[in-house]
């Protein structure tokens, strides 16, 4: 054991200080926030730097993230709004020389003339202006036209609206708003169209791909991209051997006779966690509500079926409530299996732990509800820009909510970690052979209360590379990472608890996974920051590490088959026949959502062209859904099943089994799959900005696949029901105390 705790001690030791080394170069590296724009010949003052900080507060106001996107991160009905900049700015002064020179439009001159505007354009666009010493960027007068011919369509779009993009009219109606807003989106379109200093690529490592400026993909992005295929390969190589070699010779699993949990004694606090189950169910519940209107929004733009609802909830707030929500309530499954497990690791009721799950549920309650208030407040324009950040719309995709309730979410995380963690360090002191496994359990426990710290690691006028960094700090590496290192601990201790496999080879390879996950899933981060504004030394330790977090996933059919053959081990286990078919499907949506799909999009050579396309769409819903949102499922179906005595109503989770699985697959084959790959062809072959525009999203093609869509989300909302229809009777049963089915035989007889 010793070698492998000193294994993992190195892996996260080294694998955070490369993260944080990569982090104080973004500092240093990122895009310049110059004092003004300046207009070389007349000195005339463009934008300042206030106007561009201000600017980005609005676009946070009014939604950020979740109206279109900037640098790829964000929805993906509006466009990317540098991609539409740059392209735009670009088309403005190619057609400006060419009248004023030619007497014609660009597009009617000769193929050497278009060539010679090109080089001109090139050279406009991509020399960087930015004077150190004086901290200026100097345009040109003709970039100021341009300027202000993109300022004038933009500020057409958020104060008037454009139903293709969503946008209802009157999202922005102050006109020094809107003037601040273009600076902002001027400066994000900027830096990834000028080249850093003494180098050949933009700030943002020539993203978005638009060749009219000869914004193409870096040989960097392209060689990180074949080393990362290459260790790919060859740490599956490695890993497979590893596991065929070693699989076999752990501790013998046992083979136990009868159910070991069946008469364990249960808690007050255990009760206490089971209304829990009700918010989940609630929450699931909104999210598709608001997913399905989320989706109609594509289609319609300002209309749900003809009702035009897109005034008081508009694109913006149901994807932040669809979104927000989905991670509120996969959270609080994991959150109260911990609360719902942590008597039984300690064999005893602590004090104060009913209060502790009671007023956490209150807590619970209080934000998700003052969260979505403040969200819809904020993007109304009710409040100030300050108070917005504070308690309305933050603008950044899973973590919309305003600083405030980030806060007071934060403080719960840290009552969470105390209610839960005393109870494994009680558990961990009796220094029996459990020792181990609770003490990786105990780190991952730690971990998910301290890390949720990282997304109030930056301020109300941070930068936007600055922020990113640190989002994916809490995205990624809370959820991705500890809370996954937490799910896997919490499987294997109820497995050692069932006496399926022993105690002490649960903690080898709950250890030995733990290091696995975190080799690649720490400094993997960077993966999601690659054109972020970011140095290049994020492409090449993201591509790299990232590879490696997909290595694990192509062995998850490994897990499939055991889990599978567990069921077949004895009758009693078929006791827990639904929770392990459920962690049976996160295996397979490990393999394909997060392994298939995450690769996918994860080399530079392909988020290049297709990262914010709807094949960003297809990994975020067969990860968080398939993965983590099936995982929760599962551990609430394990709790209640420990919990209840009842025989269950298996037709009804059957069903919901099925129909969430296979509504998820028909979700993503039928629609976003085909969608997202006419968008990769498209970006690849013409460039970003066509992949992302109107005429392709609402071409017949992408308009029946929208459509197709509904056949997977209405299999899908079925699954839904059944599932929330059965945890809610179960639960209510639970409470009461009443069986929900009456066994037709004794229940000593049902588990022999």
């Amino acid at each position: 054991m010793r070698k492998i705790w000193i294994g993992f001690i190195t892996v996260v030791v080294l694998s955070f200080a490369a993260l944080i080394w990569v982090g104080t170069e973004i500092y240093q590296k990122q895009p310049p926030l110059p004092d003004r724009v300046e207009v070389q010949q007349t000195n005339e003052i463009v934008f300042t730097s206030k106007d561009i900080q201000e600017g980005q507060n609005i676009w946070e106001s009014i939604g950020g993230m979740e109206v279109g996107s900037i640098w790829g991160h964000g929805s993906y009905v509006a466009p990317d709004w540098t991609a539409d900049w740059i392209h735009k700015e670009a088309l403005f002064l190619l057609d400006y020389w060419a009248k004023r020179d030619f007497s014609m439009s660009y597009e009617d001159l000769s193929n050497e003339n278009k060539g010679a505007l090109k080089v001109r354009l090139v050279n406009e666009i991509k020399t960087n202006s930015f004077n150190e010493t004086s901290k200026v960027i100097f345009i040109s007068e003709e970039r100021l036209s341009a300027i202000k011919e993109n300022s004038e369509h933009f500020a057409s779009i958020f104060s008037k609206g454009k139903e293709e993009y969503a946008i209802p009219e009157g999202v922005l109606k102050d006109a020094e708003k809107l003037r601040k807003l273009n600076a902002f989106l001027f400066w994000t379109s900027w830096a990834a169209s000028t080249n850093r200093p003494d180098q050949e690529y933009t700030y943002t490592s020539n993203w978005p791909h638009e060749p009219l400026i000869d914004n193409t993909i870096t040989p960097s992005s392209q060689l990180w991209s074949g080393f990362s295929i290459i260790l790919l390969i060859l740490f599956i190589g490695i890993l497979a051997y590893y596991y065929v070699r070693n699989h076999e010779k752990g501790e013998a699993i046992t083979k136990p006779t009868k159910d070991a949990l069946l008469n364990i004694s249960l808690f007050k606090s255990q009760k206490a966690v089971l209304k829990y189950y009700f918010v989940v169910c609630l929450l699931i519940a909104l999210q598709v509500v608001f997913g399905i209107i989320t989706v109609h929004y594509s289609v319609e733009g300002q209309a749900f079926f003809g009702l035009d609802i897109s005034q008081y909830i508009p694109y913006s707030i149901t994807r932040t409530w669809h979104t927000q929500l989905a991670i509120f309530w996969i959270a609080a499954t994991w959150l109260a299996t911990g609360l719902f497990l942590a008597p039984m690791i300690s064999g005893k009721e602590m004090k104060f732990q009913v209060f502790g799950i009671n007023f956490l549920f209150v807590a619970l309650l209080i934000i998700v509800l003052g969260s979505m208030v403040g969200e819809w407040l904020g993007v109304h324009q009710f409040l100030s820009l300050t108070a917005n950040f504070f308690f309305g719309h933050q603008g950044y995709e899973y973590m919309d909510l305003g600083r405030f309730w980030q806060i007071f979410l934060a403080i719960g995380m840290i009552l969470w970690m105390i209610l839960v963690g005393r109870n494994v360090l009680f558990a961990i002191r009796k220094k029996d052979e459990s020792k181990h496994l609770l003490s990786i359990l105990l780190i991952a426990i730690v971990a998910i209360g301290m890390f949720f710290f990282s997304g109030l690691m930056y301020g109300e006028n941070s930068s936007l590379p600055v922020i990113n960094y640190w989002r994916w700090w809490l995205v990624h590496l809370w959820v991705e990472g500890f809370f996954e290192v937490f799910a896997t601990v919490v499987i294997a201790y109820m497995f050692s608890q069932m006496k399926i496999v022993s105690t002490k080879t649960a903690g080898k390879v709950s250890i030995a996974s733990a290091s696995i996950f975190l080799a690649g899933g720490i400094i993997g981060t960077l993966h999601h920051i690659y054109y972020s504004g970011t140095p290049v030394q994020a492409i090449a330790l993201g591509a790299t590490f990232s590879a490696l977090e997909v290595v694990p996933l192509t062995l998850m059919g490994f897990e499939i088959r055991e889990n599978w053959n567990l069921l077949k081990e004895h009758k009693w286990i078929q006791r827990y026949k639904w929770p392990i078919m459920f962690f049976i499907s996160v295996a397979f949506w490990n393999m394909v959502g997060a392994g298939v799909f995450g690769f996918l999009i994860n080399p530079p050579i392909a988020l290049y062209y297709i990262q914010g396309l709807n094949t960003t769409a297809v990994h975020a819903h067969t990860s968080l859904f398939g993965v983590y949102g099936l995982l929760g499922m599962g551990l609430i179906l394990l709790c209640l099943r420990i919990y209840s005595k009842n025989l269950w109503n298996e037709k009804l989770l059957k069903y919901a089994f099925w129909t969430l699985n296979g509504g998820l697959v028909l979700m993503v084959v039928l629609s976003l799959l085909p969608i997202g790959i006419i968008q990769a062809y498209t970006s690849i072959t013409e460039g970003y900005y066509f992949a992302r525009e109107s005429d392709l999203l609402y071409s017949p093609t992408v308009q029946v696949l929208k459509w197709m869509r509904i056949v997977g989300d209405i299999v899908f909302s079925i699954g839904i029901v059944c599932f929330c229809w059965f945890v809610t009777k179960e639960t209510a049963a639970c409470l009461r105390g009443k069986k929900t089915i009456k066994p037709k035989t004794n229940f000593a007889t049902f588990v022999k």
